[in-house]
């Protein structure tokens, strides 16, 4: 655990390192290394420093540079270094490459993100999920677990035995793989039978950008105590709650939050957590407004929610969180740079997003609970919509009831 009141830091100590090519740029690098920063501290590790080199593409053998390497080699010799991580996917020649330079623990970013999915994984369901993606990933990187069987291939009749081991290693993921699938195929049926069973309630559910808050909206809105952290992945395992806003209730689902390179692996093992979003009939993306990159966040989600999910004909209601924590400095008339997000005030992005989406957005603040009400009407107002076309005879009973309600003010 880290005690944030003392100087002294309990975790590894890790450098990051990340590269801006001609499809990516040193804004854009920057960004993803406070990224990957979040995601060690996450996995309990501290950032001592970050390297970046620009570079057309990354290199083959190391990565980066050998003169980057050096340096990276030299610092992680001067202070202690007990990590490295790299912000994009290695494979496992680099890391064997890397490791012999470095003579230190080597993470890409897909790895580091499957540690605090395996730390965090809490049920039965999520612990298959991520073992799955876990043996996926490893499949192809079986060769950098058998370096020293490799040096033996230059003895008469010692090559057998490696490539043997090589071959038991990856039949035995192989079984591995099968059996985890078969279980998680298991579990879709009964997560399948589960969604059956509710009925025709109207089913909302709550999607985002990782650490946007979507828990604690949910603790909220259903009166709950669903585990939230201001930590990366804080909610790996689908939560249900039966919500009831004035006259009607619905069914309130909480997601796994989504990242930028969300590994392949993981979006094919989380799937049955996924068919909650299909099976869905309203979506609420939740949005960080405070976050200096919420555009960006709000674009990787949609394209996820798009790609996975088939969402795009789905009612979804856009909520900005955390309008307590939005900040904004404020640009001096003589400044010729463009605008950006740190220097628009919010009223002026409201005024900029309800007109993008056509009114359907809200910004609140969950843990002030601050415009909280208004989000209610607004889900009371599209549960009800879709309520309607499924009971169509129990129209008159809003209609009643709403004719009460202004009768009575």
């Amino acid at each position: 655990m880290i005690d944030k009141t003392k100087m002294d830091y309990v975790g590894e100590r890790a450098v990051l390192v990340g590269l801006i090519t001609q499809t990516q740029s040193e804004l854009k690098a920057n960004e993803y290394l406070s990224e990957l920063a979040f995601l060690a501290e996450t996995a309990g590790a501290q950032t001592v420093k970050t390297f970046l080199q620009r570079i057309d593409y990354p290199n083959s053998r190391t990565f980066v540079g050998k003169g980057k390497l050096d340096e990276i080699r030299q610092f992680v010799e001067d202070n202690d270094i007990e990590l490295v991580v790299f912000d994009d996917d290695l494979t496992s020649k680099q890391v064997q490459n890397i490791e012999n330079e470095l003579k230190v623990k080597i993470l890409d970013r897909t790895t580091l993100i499957l540690d605090i999915f395996a730390r965090r994984a809490q049920t039965a369901t999520a612990r298959t999920q991520v073992e799955l993606a876990q043996y996926q990933y490893l499949l192809p990187r079986l060769t950098r677990m058998w370096t020293h069987l490799e040096r033996q291939r230059g003895g008469i009749g010692m090559r057998g035995p490696g490539e043997t081991q090589i071959e038991t290693d990856r039949r035995i993921i192989l079984d591995k793989i099968s059996r985890l699938k078969a279980e998680l195929k298991n579990i879709d049926r009964q997560k399948s039978m589960q969604r059956k069973n509710r009925g025709k309630l109207t089913r909302i559910a709550l999607v985002g950008y990782t650490n946007v808050g979507k828990s604690t909206l949910m603790n909220l809105l259903s009166k709950s105590d669903v585990f939230a952290e201001n930590k990366l992945f804080a909610t790996l395992d689908t939560t249900v709650r039966k919500v009831i806003i004035e006259n009607l209730p619905f069914l309130l689902t909480d997601t796994i939050g989504f990242i930028r390179k969300l590994p392949t692996h993981l979006v094919d093992s989380f799937k049955s957590t996924l068919d909650e979003v299909r099976d869905a009939d309203i979506l609420v993306h939740v949005v960080d407004i405070s976050h200096p990159q919420f555009e960006e966040q709000i674009e990787v989600v949609n394209r996820t929610l798009q790609d996975v999910c088939q969402s795009k004909d789905k009612p979804m209601l856009m909520v900005f969180n955390k309008i307590d924590a939005f900040t904004y400095k404020k640009k001096d008339d003589d400044d010729l740079t463009p605008r950006s997000r740190e220097n628009i005030p919010l009223d002026e992005l409201k005024q900029t997003w309800m007109a993008k989406m056509n009114d359907n957005c809200i910004f609140i603040s969950a843990r002030e609970r601050l415009n909280i009400d208004e989000l209610k009407h607004r889900l009371y107002e599209m549960a009800r919509e879709v309520h309607i076309q499924r009971f169509p005879y129990n129209d008159f009973l809003f209609q009643k009831y709403d004719e009460n309600e202004f009768n009575n003010d």
